[in-house]
């Protein structure tokens, strides 16, 4: 187990803060690419899909290959207010969950990393697997945010 994974994974707490940096209301709302989420849909996206990822986390540390669920994340996006929530409230959030989940995967032995559950689409993943896919879950989407940003005139520094 390569315990960096932790420390990465953790890093990128601030960083959506850093990426709405200069933005007004209109830039978060904004669609520079039609068809595609705005920045602020795009940051609450990463915020629930994170802590949707926490709850897998914590569940395949503590239980016997638990059944992980997947979500509709159109239908999150649609029914939950993400073109009208408190985006600094998001990031702090997201900030404040990668370091409590971190802080509990540094407690962590190496063997638990082994641990799986079952994703209901994805099949058998493990404890590493969800820590890794969510590290670069955040990096996938952060390359959005620099092109809308980019095409609003205003690239992230």
């Amino acid at each position: 187990m390569d315990r960096s994974i932790i420390q990465r994974y953790a890093d990128g707490g601030p960083i959506l803060l850093q990426a709405i940096k200069g933005l007004d209301e209109g830039d978060l709302q904004a669609f520079p690419v039609p068809g595609t989420w705005s920045i602020r849909q795009i940051v609450i996206h990463v915020l629930d899909s994170d802590l949707i990822a926490t709850h897998r986390m914590k569940r395949i540390v503590a239980e016997e290959k638990p059944l992980l669920i997947a979500y509709d994340e159109t239908a999150f996006a649609k029914a939950l207010f993400y073109d009208r929530l408190n985006i600094v409230r998001c990031c702090e959030l997201f900030a404040a969950n990668r370091a409590h989940t971190a802080e509990i995967l540094g407690l962590l032995p190496d063997a638990a990393f082994a641990r799986q559950g079952v994703h209901n689409q994805s099949g058998l993943m493990s404890l590493q697997t969800v820590v890794e896919n969510y590290t670069r879950h955040l990096d996938h989407h952060l390359k959005f945010i620099r092109e809308k940003r980019a095409l609003l005139g205003k690239p992230l520094l």
